[in-house]
């Protein structure tokens, strides 16, 4: 298993905490597992670029046109970071519509989703319901990812564990994004 996804947001989204979910589920698999992320302005607003590396890598940066996904909340940093894609990967993006001249990615309003909710906190879980949720899709098995719905709610329900109220939010939000992501 080898697999690089690229996690892009702004301060105070929850990229970090995304990004230790999926290191976790990979863990949990038996992966080995690099993280790094740069969030030096993440309190003022800055972007937040996390990457994460599943497998026998040496480095944990993941360089141009090597990774295997994109997953963004915001829409404005598709263009500040699709350079990093392999061709043939994927992309899940956070944006009201779909960006144009992007025919090729996935787009989930989860802003609005989690709006609608009254958890605007949870626009992290929901994207990433909807990565799983539309990666798996495409792939049909042949390029899957490390991680299953199953894996990451694993992940949320131990972390979790002890604040049911947080947990019962979390998993709705996963769940959601999954769904909308079909």
């Amino acid at each position: 298993m080898r697999q690089q996804i690229l996690l892009s947001g702004v301060g105070g989204q929850g990229i970090l905490f995304i990004t230790r979910l999926l290191a976790e589920a990979a863990i949990y698999k038996g992966f080995p597992v690099l993280t790094s992320e740069t969030h030096g302005m993440a309190q003022r607003g800055g972007t937040v670029l996390s990457h994460l590396k599943v497998g026998p890598f040496t480095s944990p940066l993941i360089r141009p046109g090597q990774a295997d996904g994109l997953i963004l909340l915001k829409a404005e940093n598709l263009a500040r970071h699709r350079f990093f894609l392999k061709p043939g990967g994927w992309i899940v993006v956070n944006a009201p519509s779909r960006p144009e001249g992007a025919e090729d990615i996935y787009w989930i309003d989860a802003d609005t989703l989690a709006e609608q909710t009254g958890n605007h906190q949870s626009v992290n879980l929901i994207v990433l319901g909807c990565a799983l949720s539309r990666v798996e899709q495409q792939s049909k098995g042949q390029h899957s990812l490390f991680y299953s719905l199953n894996d990451v709610t694993a992940v949320l329900r131990q972390r979790l564990a002890q604040r049911e109220r947080l947990l019962n939010n979390a998993l709705h939000a996963l769940t959601l994004g999954a769904e909308e992501g079909k």
